[in-house]
């Protein structure tokens, strides 16, 4: 059986005509139509298309872009089809996964997906480096200087509680916690000085 599925991201200006048209002229049996962004993940109508799908049949969109507009996401519902047993044929880029040349074409778009993820993996980690040489450590700010920091042990080790010091500096009682965890040095701070 030939399913096929035609997507819009706007109902009020755009409509699926065009798409329904081509995939009836295709000899699609049954088709579910969408009025979603591609680049969303909750989408009703192709969550109902992959589970109404069985041995056997064919998933045919219009276009690529119908199904998903990100590559990893569309290699991710290619997969779905797949493990359902099912086929996938995009009309106007001519893709059919049926055949030898369209396995091999999607096994080049799943190359293409992870050449992309080193790629975007590689310029993070580049612009985290150069972040880090103009000083910038990246992640969340401390919520508390070092300085703060010097008082709540001092005031800790002088016998104030950590739940008072966590109302007293607004941050969580887990704040001070984790603070007393990582002070190497907490249990010198306590010991009394001989001067």
């Amino acid at each position: 059986m030939l399913v096929g599925y035609a997507r819009v991201s706007k109902t009020e200006t755009q409509d699926t005509t065009a798409q329904v048209d081509a995939l009836k002229a295709s000899g699609c049996e049954r088709i579910f139509h969408e009025a979603a962004s591609g680049g969303r993940w909750d989408r009703p109508e192709l969550t109902a298309m992959i589970d109404h799908l069985r041995s056997g049949d064919v998933v045919v969109v219009w276009k690529l872009d119908r199904l998903s507009r990100c590559l990893k996401d569309l290699l991710g519902i290619l997969e779905k089809i797949e493990k359902a047993g099912a086929g996938f044929r995009s009309l106007t880029e001519a893709i059919d996964t049926s055949g030898a040349a369209g396995r091999m074409m999607m096994q080049m778009l799943g190359s293409f997906a992870e050449f992309e993820r080193a790629m975007v993996k590689e310029r993070t980690n580049e612009g985290l480096k150069a972040a880090r040489v103009r000083g910038n450590a990246g992640g969340r700010k401390r919520k508390l200087s070092p300085t703060q920091q010097r008082e709540i042990m001092e005031m800790l080790a002088a016998g104030r509680s950590a739940a008072d010091l966590a109302r007293l500096f607004r941050v969580h009682r887990s704040t001070i916690s984790r603070m007393i965890a990582q002070a190497d040095d907490f249990d010198a701070l306590r010991r009394p000085t001989n001067s």
